[in-house]
């Protein structure tokens, strides 16, 4: 998409500076309507006639003024209907229902003392389609269904918001909340709420944040394989994402060191990119035959992040090998082989990759060779 250069808000400002007054809800899922009424080319009178509302709904509904998450929901049906009949991109559809969602969530995760036995956040296993609208206001990064969309057929009129935009106000409190429900959330029945509300922290870029999050890992007495697994898997991604590769390379070498280990690798990447079904628990990750899903969306997006500046290089290294070993026919099957064959060359010249990734790597060539002959 041809959007403007996205920015977070500033942290650095006091708590009480760059506060909203708009409601905390329609945030997300105003904005992501806007950008399907820019992808028509239309105005907010256009929009108005064609989706038989007046212009100060449309307009509230974008600025979050008018939360779209309060609109009934044989009223949300047609007005979604009408969108389809527009010639709205799927992935646009895709992305505003996730939108709706996602104010739903950042709505509760503001809360004041809320109780964690009632976090939303804990009723299912996030998939990144939402995880990557649920933060986009926070990170100001856009889904990447967003950013693959061609420049809008008019340009916009006057100065607008580059993402959905949260006061630096609302941006604390989540935080904060976030590491509240982390600390309070204990106990087997609460392990993925405690997970996911970990990863949200983590996404926070104050100086203590590396800290906290270790210090939180450290108090972690999880219970059986899969929770144990989950919580390596957990300190090294927060890790990672905050420089320190060694603890990356740790759980590499160690915890997808067996079958299990591996497997439980795979069905999480899967998951988390949508070839297997919304899950309410953690537990299809320790499933031993993860025969329920092809691998070739997940080939795919492990293979465009063969990048040297991805910051978890060598998992997704390790993980494409891995998928390989026990999906070699996607070498034959996809068009992902022909991206992975650009990569090798970049990649095996890069001093980023480490002894054991390089390995892989010569062992994937290999296969890709052999897939071709």
């Amino acid at each position: 998409m041809g959007a403007p250069v996205q920015s977070r808000p500033d942290r650095s400002l006091t708590a009480g500076q760059g506060s909203s007054c708009r409601p905390r809800s329609g945030v997300v899922s105003g904005y992501v309507l806007r950008v399907i009424r820019e992808q028509q080319g239309l105005t907010q009178e256009g929009f108005a006639e064609l989706l038989r509302v007046s212009v100060d709904t449309i307009a509230g509904w974008e600025s979050g003024r008018r939360p779209l998450t309060a609109v009934p929901v044989g009223q949300m049906l047609a007005t979604r209907h009408r969108l389809m009949r527009l010639g709205a991109a799927p992935t646009l559809l895709r992305t505003f229902e996730h939108a709706l969602e996602a104010d739903v969530l950042l709505a509760g995760a503001l809360e004041d003392n809320v109780s964690v036995a009632t976090s939303p956040l804990g009723s299912m296993v996030m998939q990144r389609d939402l995880i990557e609208v649920l933060t986009w206001p926070l990170s100001g990064r856009a889904p990447r269904g967003i950013r693959q969309l061609p420049a809008p057929a008019r340009s916009r009129r006057g100065p607008a918001p580059a993402c959905p935009e949260l006061s630096v106000t609302e941006c604390v409190q989540f935080f904060t909340n976030m590491r509240r429900t982390a600390e309070e959330a204990r106990g087997n029945d609460q392990f993925l709420l405690r997970r996911q509300a970990l990863y949200l922290a983590g996404l926070d870029d104050q100086s203590d944040t590396s800290s906290w999050l270790a210090h939180q890992q450290r108090t972690e007495a999880p219970t059986g394989w899969l929770s144990t697994w989950l919580n390596l898997r957990s300190v090294a991604m927060v890790a990672a994402r905050h420089g320190d590769q060694d603890r990356l390379a740790y759980f590499i070498n160690t915890a997808l060191a067996d079958d299990a280990g591996a497997t439980a690798n795979l069905n999480y990447w899967a998951y988390w990119i949508g070839e297997l079904p919304l899950e309410l628990s953690d537990k299809f990750i320790a499933d031993s035959t993860p025969a329920h899903w092809s691998g070739h969306k997940l080939l795919a997006h492990l293979a465009e992040g063969l990048n040297v500046d991805h910051g978890y290089l060598d998992l997704n290294i390790h993980t494409v090998w891995s998928l390989l070993q026990v999906r070699p026919n996607l070498l034959r099957l996809g068009v992902a082989t022909t991206v992975l064959r650009d990569r090798l060359p970049m990649m095996l010249d890069s001093a980023e990759v480490s002894a054991r990734g390089r390995r892989e790597l010569e062992s994937i060539r290999y296969a890709i060779r052999l897939a071709e002959a």
